[in-house]
């Protein structure tokens, strides 16, 4: 695998598991009532701290499995089971009603202090575990075993993904206005579905890979854990 593809498989991964356009309903509910120049900082502050967060465990996840003594594989397995409930939360239900008594009234202060205070009500539930959660840490740790074997490309490729992906978010919550109207209720449902499905599939996938790592190959056909490989 290129660097290229690399970056493109963790590009859509990442990007499907955090589904920013389907938690653009979630952000307009979380900050309903304020002003729209408070809005666009906790969408910052939300961007910033996902980049950060994600950033650390790419750079330091395998560290700590190998501190707490759990394999590659089994974290894939694990991993994938995680993506695969979650993918499959979003494939049938509307979960993000859960958040639509988050909204309070505009708050007398400047738009960064209505941030800070409203980023700081967001953090539990919404910018983690719903937009964080243990899928996208599960992923972000097998993605960074991959880039192992890229070097410093792979590193510095990986990097990027998490940063783009971080700033795909902020631009979508920025434009919550704007895409809520577009889509509209029905559209943003499928998306959320769609999305969804994809992350069921990219779960079984880890799955048996997982299994397919442990097994050393005598179950798992190398044709089926590595499909587009095989092909060339």
């Amino acid at each position: 695998m290129t660097a290229s593809e690399y970056a493109v498989n963790f590009f859509v991964a990442l990007f499907a598991l955090l589904d920013p356009i389907g938690n653009v309903p979630v952000f307009a509910a979380a900050t309903a009532g304020g002003i729209a120049a408070g809005r666009r900082w906790v969408a910052v502050y939300i961007s910033l701290f996902a980049f950060v967060f994600m950033s650390f465990f790419f750079v330091s996840g395998l560290a700590l499995l190998e501190f707490f003594g759990i394999s590659l594989p089994a974290f894939r397995i694990a991993g994938g089971v995680i993506l695969f409930l979650m993918g499959l939360e979003m494939a049938r239900d509307d979960f993000t009603a859960m958040f639509a008594d988050a909204a309070e009234g505009t708050e007398d202060a400047g738009p960064r202090a209505y941030a800070r205070r409203r980023f700081e009500r967001l953090i539990v539930p919404f910018a983690m575990p719903l937009l964080i959660g243990p899928g996208a840490i599960s992923t972000v740790v097998i993605y960074a075993s991959e880039a192992k074997t890229l070097g410093i490309e792979g590193f510095a490729a990986g990097i990027g993904v998490i940063a783009a992906v971080s700033l795909l978010t902020m631009i979508c919550f920025w434009m919550t206005p704007l895409i809520s109207k577009l889509l509209g209720r029905i559209g943003m449902t499928i998306i959320v579905r769609v999305l969804g499905l994809i992350l069921c599939a990219m779960a079984v996938q880890f799955v048996i890979i997982g299994v397919a790592d442990t097994a050393r190959g005598v179950i798992i056909k190398t044709d089926v854990s590595a499909p587009y490989a095989a092909e060339k």
